[in-house]
C-alpha cells in the first residue's frame, strides 16, 4: 500500500514535469538536439549498432522534416553568444570513429545533404581495421564533416590520474590538429564519464566545450562542458524509438530519471513498468 501511494505521487510529479519540460521541446527550436550514434552496418547486432536501413530511415525523416545539420562551432556560438542558427538545426555526432562511419553512414548522410561530427579515438585511427583511416578522415573533412577528440585511447577520464587525463586530452588534440591542419576545440567524454577535475583539465588543454551522453537538448547559456545529446544506441533500434527521443526529448529524460530513482529506492518492480524509449 505504501509503495502504491508513493508510486501515485511520483507518477503525478512525473506528469507535471513532462508537461512543463516536454512540450517546449516540441513547440520551439530554442533547445537544439544533438544526435549521438556509434556504428552503422549490417554485420554487428549490438546496442551500439544501427542497420543501414534503420539509419537511412532516420536521415530521410530529418531531410523530409526540414532539419539542417550544423557543426559544434555553430552550436556553441549559439549557446554562448546567441548567434543565429539555420532553420531546424540539428547536430549529428558519432563516437569512436568506426570504419562503417565512412563505408555506410557517410554515403547516406551525403545523399540527404547532411554533414556530421565524428569524435575520434586518435590512437585507433589507421591502426585498427575496425576504425577509420586518416585518408578517409581527410576525405570526409574535405566534404564538410568535422572531426573532434574522443581522447587517445578511450579511457574513463573520471577514473584516471591528472597526468593521464592531460595526456589523453592534449595528445589527442595535437594529433588531430597535426593530421588535419585545423584547430580542434571539442571533446566527447569516453563513456560519458567526467567530473569537475576532468572539466578543469579539459579547459586547460584548450577545449571550448565537451559533450556527455546525458539525454537532453542544449539551450542558450548552458554549461558548455556538460552538453547533452540524444543517444540513438540505447534500447530498441526502431524508428519509433528514434522519433520519440527526438520529438519528446525532455519527457523521455524525465522517464529515464524517474525509472532510475525508483530503482535506487528499491522499487524495482515499479521501475519495470516504466517504458523508456
Amino acid at each position: 500500500m505504501l509503495y502504491r501511494k508513493h508510486f501515485i505521487l511520483y507518477f503525478a510529479i512525473l506528469l507535471v514535469l513532462s508537461a512543463v519540460w516536454g512540450y517546449p521541446a516540441l513547440a520551439t527550436y530554442s533547445e537544439v538536439p544533438v544526435l549521438n550514434y556509434h556504428q552503422v552496418n549490417n554485420e554487428a547486432h549490438n546496442s551500439l549498432t544501427l542497420s543501414s536501413s534503420e539509419f537511412e530511415d532516420q536521415m530521410a525523416y530529418l531531410a523530409k522534416s526540414g532539419y539542417t545539420s550544423i557543426s559544434p562551432e555553430q552550436l556553441v556560438d549559439y549557446l554562448q553568444y546567441g548567434k543565429e542558427l539555420p532553420p531546424n538545426p540539428i547536430l549529428i555526432t558519432f563516437d569512436d570513429g568506426y570504419e562503417d562511419n565512412y563505408r555506410v553512414a557517410y554515403p547516406i548522410l551525403r545523399k540527404y545533404h547532411f554533414t556530421a561530427t565524428i569524435f575520434l579515438i586518435t590512437d585507433f585511427v589507421g591502426n585498427n581495421g575496425r576504425y577509420l583511416t586518416w585518408k578517409q578522415v581527410r576525405e570526409m573533412r574535405d566534404n564538410g564533416f568535422d572531426f573532434e577528440s574522443h581522447t587517445l585511447s578511450h579511457i574513463l577520464l573520471s577514473n584516471a590520474t591528472d597526468e593521464e587525463i592531460r595526456s589523453q586530452l592534449v595528445k589527442s588534440k595535437e594529433a588531430l590538429e597535426w593530421r588535419l591542419g585545423q584547430k580542434v576545440e571539442y571533446l566527447a567524454y569516453p563513456g560519458g564519464a567526467y567530473d569537475q577535475q576532468v572539466v578543469k583539465l579539459a579547459k586547460e588543454a584548450g577545449y571550448r566545450a565537451a559533450f556527455t551522453i546525458d539525454l537532453g537538448r542544449d539551450a542558450k547559456y548552458c554549461n558548455l562542458f556538460s552538453l547533452n545529446r540524444i543517444p540513438i544506441f540505447e534500447g530498441g533500434h526502431t524508428f519509433a524509438h528514434f522519433w520519440l527521443r527526438l520529438k519528446f526529448t525532455q519527457t523521455v529524460s524525465v522517464l529515464q530519471n524517474f525509472k532510475a530513482f525508483l530503482r535506487n529506492k528499491g522499487a524495482q518492480f515499479l521501475a519495470d513498468y516504466i517504458y523508456v524509449p
